[in-house]
């Protein structure tokens, strides 16, 4: 059995080494753990003995040596603490995120347990070595401490243009239904835009001021989904009141879509095709041949299709209503862009009988869903995230591209004509 002399050298030796040499974060840790017994094996039989045996200076060593491990595991977990919590901030579901800043607070007790460990010592020690390494502990600690509280709670609602429209949708809805906090991208050409969409939404309380480090965006449609599966009806009329308001639609929306649709049947309804073409994901774009298709198809139920979002790449599918690009009309590029666009959709669903929507996945479809519009959307493969919505939002659909899917798109726009001819919807 090593003596107190050599166990406390040893100990001294091992932190040295610990501190020196970067073996890993796990090996770290061990060895410091290594360090602490050795030191309180010294401590404690200095404690029990009842001859002198120990002697003051290697007392004092083994004290200056926990000190300064307790400091160093302080440290660590500080710097373990961080880690963690820039992993969890990035986590993909609520629940993943809120378990892993579970964790991330539970390094921060060990982080300020060491640190109460390194002063008690450091005060029997009374050492100008031993204060600086106690310091050092409650600065680490602290430091710890401060991730907790400065957690940014809030969801980034994205200014810049290039960024998904519809991500915007998303967000609002879910401090609607939810009350997630939001900070605004600055200095962003929509900056003032987004904040006057959500202050219009009677959402000011909820903005904060715009810090590193949000919560990850891929939170919301799943947000979103579990209000909407509580209460469908009432989180639709939740987000109705906030994204609409009581204002009648502008004599300029009304125009430009009465204008649009002139001379087209009005008994047969209409339904809107979405055209994507974008650099961020282009396996997801429009494919030309699907989309002339799906007009056709629609044509042939009594439905006028019209098309929205980008400029198709070909010729105009024959008998289609053209609105692509109108999103980029002054009328929708102002300080109230978000809720004029709303109000284009939502007077043409109370005016000019349209039913539903066919797309893509893009997010722009989503506003419109949300409110009340059926929605289909196509996609390869089933969306991980947004069918989080499928069985939630009434009327939202997803649509595999696998065989038969074009007969079941026939389906639903055979039940949104016979609709089209009912009653027209209330407000």
């Amino acid at each position: 059995m090593l003596d107190a002399d050599t166990l406390a050298h040893e100990a001294a030796a091992l932190l040295a080494d610990a501190l020196r040499r970067w073996r890993g974060r796990e090996h770290h840790r061990r060895q410091l753990e290594r360090v602490i017994k050795r030191a309180k094996r010294v401590l404690a039989v200095a404690e029990h003995s009842e001859d002198a045996t120990v002697s003051p200076h290697t007392v004092a060593v083994a004290r200056l040596t926990l000190v300064r491990a307790y400091a160093a595991r302080a440290r660590d977990a500080c710097y373990g603490a961080g880690q963690l919590s820039r992993g969890s901030q990035r986590a993909p579901t609520v629940e993943a995120c809120d378990d892993g800043w579970q964790r991330v607070a539970s390094i921060v007790d060990d982080a300020e347990r060491f640190a109460r460990e390194a002063a008690r010592v450091a005060r029997r020690l009374d050492t100008r070595a031993a204060a600086k390494a106690g310091e050092a502990g409650r600065i680490a600690a602290a430091e710890a401490r401060r991730i907790i509280d400065e957690r940014n709670h809030a969801y980034t609602f994205h200014a810049d243009p290039g960024f998904s429209f519809g991500e915007g949708w998303y967000l609002a809805a879910a401090s609607v239904l939810a009350g997630v906090a939001i900070q605004i991208e600055p200095e962003q050409p929509q900056s003032a835009q987004a904040e006057r969409f959500l202050r219009d939404a009677g959402l000011g309380a909820r903005l904060g001021p715009y810090r590193p480090r949000p919560r990850s965006n891929k939170h919301l449609t799943e947000i979103v989904a579990r209000a909407f599966r509580r209460d469908p009806l009432a989180a639709q009329r939740s987000l109705r009141a906030a994204f609409l308001g009581d204002e009648p639609t502008s004599a300029a929306i009304a125009e430009l879509a009465d204008a649009a649709l002139a001379g087209t049947p009005e008994q047969g309804g209409r339904v809107m095709l979405w055209v994507r073409y974008a650099v961020h994901h282009p396996t997801r774009n429009t494919d030309h041949g699907e989309l002339c298709e799906i007009a056709r198809r629609a044509r042939a139920t009594g439905l006028q299709p019209v098309l929205f979002g980008d400029t198709p790449r070909g010729e105009l599918p024959p008998g289609t209503v053209d609105l692509t690009l109108c999103w980029r009309r002054p009328l929708f590029q102002g300080i109230d862009m978000r809720r004029a666009q709303l109000a284009l959709f939502e007077h043409m669903r109370r005016e000019q009988r349209l039913v539903g929507q066919i797309g893509v996945t893009t997010a722009g479809m989503d506003g419109p869903a949300l409110l009340g519009l059926e929605t289909l959307y196509l996609t390869d493969e089933p969306n991980v995230r947004m069918r989080q919505w499928v069985g939630a939002v009434p009327g939202y659909v997803e649509i595999v591209r696998d065989g038969g899917y074009l007969e079941r798109i026939d389906e639903t726009l055979r039940r949104w004509a016979t609709a089209a001819r009912g009653p027209r919807p209330e407000a």
